[in-house]
């Protein structure tokens, strides 16, 4: 299990990870009790002044990525290797339902990253509920919503995600919202 993975498993409730684009912000999310960081570029540089579990969305692989402890893959076999080969954990992004049941097929990863279409007229919150359905149990998933509320992240904590990936803002609202209602 990877340090993002045993994060998220381990944690006491949701954990929220703050998509953040430089060592400034990433130290900004972790004041604020951010239990992992993503980055889109520059993970070396965050690597440097954070010791949080680092999540990479990597189109192309580069030393910048290696930095991370996990990558963002679509279901895609050679990525998924390509990943794997570097010591990377693969979190492999789905938008359907046909996305997640091929890279159970075909992948059978440990950890989801559940997005809504970009563009898409649907709720995200509904579509991600929607896909986490389909999760099966002992695998982990992140929701990717990026403008949650303490509401919408409680309702997925309710669901049965294991984190929410967010942009940065108000984290500490997010993470000291408390355990949900049930």
């Amino acid at each position: 299990m990877s340090r993002l993975s045993q994060a998220i498993a381990e944690g006491d409730g949701i954990s929220i990870l703050v998509e953040v684009e430089d060592a400034a912000g990433a130290g900004a999310a972790e004041r604020q009790g951010a239990d992992g960081l993503a980055v889109r570029r520059g993970a070396s540089a965050v690597r440097a002044t954070s010791q949080l579990p680092l999540l990479h969305f990597g189109g192309m692989f580069d030393a910048s990525g290696a930095a991370a402890d996990a990558v963002v893959v679509p279901p895609d076999l050679a990525l998924w290797d390509e990943g794997h080969a570097l010591g990377l954990e693969c979190v492999v992004r789905v938008t359907h339902a046909d996305d997640l049941e091929h890279a159970l097929d075909a992948l059978d990863p440990g950890i989801f990253l559940l997005s809504a279409e970009p563009g898409s007229d649907d709720d995200p919150l509904e579509v991600l509920l929607a896909l986490l359905h389909d999760v099966p149990a002992g695998k982990l998933a992140i929701a990717e919503l990026h403008d949650a509320t303490a509401e919408d992240v409680a309702e997925l904590e309710r669901a049965g995600v294991d984190a929410v990936l967010v942009a940065p803002g108000d984290v500490a609202a997010l993470v000291s919202a408390g355990p949900p209602d049930v």
